[in-house]
């Protein structure tokens, strides 16, 4: 639980707080850009009180979400908490239910016709899976790299959902493991992004969606990547991102770091502006 006593300086006066216990995850910045900033450190702040009830109900989604509990409100997030998975774009819902067993990694879930499916594993909250069962359930779980695989024994043994992962990152027992590339369904396209690490793959979906977990993320609009979280290799991880200049996407979807939706060519252009950028670090 937040601790008021705890709570950093910056944080706008008012009924909610961040305490110095925050790991960077960026989870609330997601969930509630409106109402949580980052300072230079990378930590979450308060940098304006929620003004009204949408503003309030999605800060709370943040409370709840948090991995590391470092948020607190002077009011009850229980409503808020049934809310989750919400909604960010046609098919896509943002879990929430950070865990801290991934650093605060951010989820997905999407409902589709041939089986519903989850994108990381979330925390294995109860409010969280109450939703998610009433959407249906969950039939795969496809898991970008090993960081990020959570609770997913959890969501295996509730819903027999099948797990996929690349062979390279195999921490767990899977019940489909990828050799590279690989079409999982109509629409569904697993693309094996070495560098972060070994077995680090994305997913992209209705060649709209591409989701990418540690492989790389938006910051202040625009596309970056990692030199001192390629755990793996850099060389490789830049070969990677050359790769995504052949699919069409206009979403990028991180595990960690902000979203960045742009139309496909701009998206396109994105790509190759870090590309660039990247070659210049050895």
């Amino acid at each position: 639980m937040a601790r008021r006593e705890l709570a950093i300086a910056e944080n706008a006066p008012g009924e909610l707080f961040v305490d110095d216990t925050c790991i960077e995850c960026d989870t609330c910045r997601e969930l509630a850009p409106e109402v949580f900033g980052s300072l230079e450190s990378g930590q979450s702040f308060v940098q304006r009180q929620p003004w009204d009830g949408s503003s309030w109900r999605r800060a709370l989604h943040a409370v709840v979400s948090c991995p590391t509990s470092s948020i607190g409100a002077e009011r009850s997030a229980k409503e808020a908490a049934r809310d989750l998975p919400v909604h960010l774009d046609g098919p896509v819902y943002r879990c929430g239910y950070s865990s801290e067993a991934s650093y605060g990694a951010q989820s997905y879930f999407l409902p589709r016709k041939g089986g519903n499916l989850l994108i990381d594993s979330p925390r294995f909250a109860a409010p969280l899976i109450r939703r998610i069962e009433d959407l249906g359930g969950v039939r795969s779980m496809f898991l970008t790299h090993r960081d990020d695989v959570a609770d997913h024994a959890r969501f295996r043994e509730r819903f027999g959902c099948e797990r996929i992962i690349h062979r390279d990152d195999a921490v767990i027992e899977a019940e489909v493991l990828l050799d590279g590339d690989r079409a999982l369904a109509p629409g569904l396209q697993a693309i094996h992004l070495p560098g972060h690490t070994r077995g680090s793959c994305a997913l992209l979906v209705d060649d709209k969606y591409l989701f990418t977990g540690d492989h790389l993320w938006a910051w202040e609009g625009r596309l970056e990547m990692g030199r001192n979280v390629s755990w793996y290799s850099w060389t490789e991880q830049k070969k990677s991102l050359r790769k995504l200049l052949d699919y069409r996407f206009e979403w990028v979807l991180p595990g960690h770091g902000r979203s960045l939706h742009l139309p496909p060519p701009q998206m396109h252009a994105a790509v190759e502006e870090l590309h660039t950028r990247s070659k210049a670090v050895s």
